[in-house]
């Protein structure tokens, strides 16, 4: 299967309009149409209910949008990774969440500099949850990422755990109590990747999410060392004894046979276990 039948099947899926996805690909509805036949024909299955209003993805579409989507994610990493293969200086690209590192990043880029493996490596900041996705596109080759994280297409490992603290405005009605627990934050156990997810995409980074929680904003859970790291006027932190602990991981695409990403991932694995024992002692 070619891959410009799947980028038009993936501009109709999103838009769910013939017309305007012809557009978003610079084409004519006509020939987007007839493209998108002759996939079904050639798949066997139908991919879209069509009628005169409305333009719906068959079970069988629904599918195939999450697996063309990969698939394309995977078809330009592998060009982003083919052409940064053939730059005449090569380097590796860490994505971190600013503030996100645990306290690791700096000793983790010290000691691999001294691995025999080493490249030059540049930092890449992100915000919230986007390292997967630059992992995914071949725009990073390693990342810090606190879990949760979507891990298609990835592999992890688990590099601290420390507790968790939620982030309340300063008036908050829970704001005198010495902790917090998830059914005062009115939370069921399987609802934490969730609000997780949700309330700390509603910041980009730290600063934008605590200015929010100090506005009287969400609550996010974070990881406890926020709390002495970052201080804030209008913002108190309290433990939530019955949260499991917030990890941070190193991540890697699956597919990764570089020999420097490896010692990156041995290196940040290294430096977590000292970090651990250190604290403990």
């Amino acid at each position: 299967m070619e891959s410009r039948p799947l980028r038009y099947f993936v501009a109709v899926a999103e838009e769910l309009n013939f017309a305007r996805a012809a557009e978003r690909l610079g084409i004519s509805p006509p020939p987007l149409s007839r493209a998108i036949r002759r996939l079904e024909t050639e798949m066997g299955v139908t991919l879209f209910e069509r009628d005169t209003h409305r333009v719906a993805l068959t079970p069988a579409g629904t599918v195939l949008l999450t697996e063309a989507r990969i698939a394309l994610d995977a078809l330009q990493a592998a060009e982003r990774r083919t052409q940064r293969a053939a730059a005449t200086e090569r380097k590796l690209i860490l994505a971190v969440k600013a503030d996100g590192d645990g306290g690791l990043l700096e000793p983790i880029l010290t000691r691999f500099a001294a691995e025999p493996e080493a490249v030059p490596v540049a930092v890449r900041l992100c915000g919230w949850h986007e390292q997967a996705d630059l992992l995914r596109r071949g725009e990073a080759d390693a990342a810090l990422v606190h879990e949760p994280f979507d891990r298609t297409g990835l592999d992890s490992e688990a590099l601290t755990a420390e507790p968790c603290v939620a982030a309340l405005a300063a008036g908050h009605p829970l704001a005198d109590q010495d902790h917090l627990t998830l059914a005062e934050l009115g939370l069921l156990p399987e609802e934490l990747p969730g609000f997780i997810h949700e309330t700390r995409a509603a910041g980009r980074d730290l600063a934008q999410l605590l200015t929010l929680v100090a506005l009287g904003g969400p609550t996010p859970l974070l990881p406890a060392s926020i709390a002495g790291r970052y201080p804030r006027p209008g913002v108190v932190y309290r433990p939530v004894p019955d949260t499991p602990p917030v990890v941070l991981s190193v991540a890697w695409p699956q597919q990764s046979r570089s020999t420097a990403t490896a010692a990156l991932v041995r290196t940040a694995m290294s430096v977590a276990e000292e970090f651990a024992r250190d604290s403990a002692a």
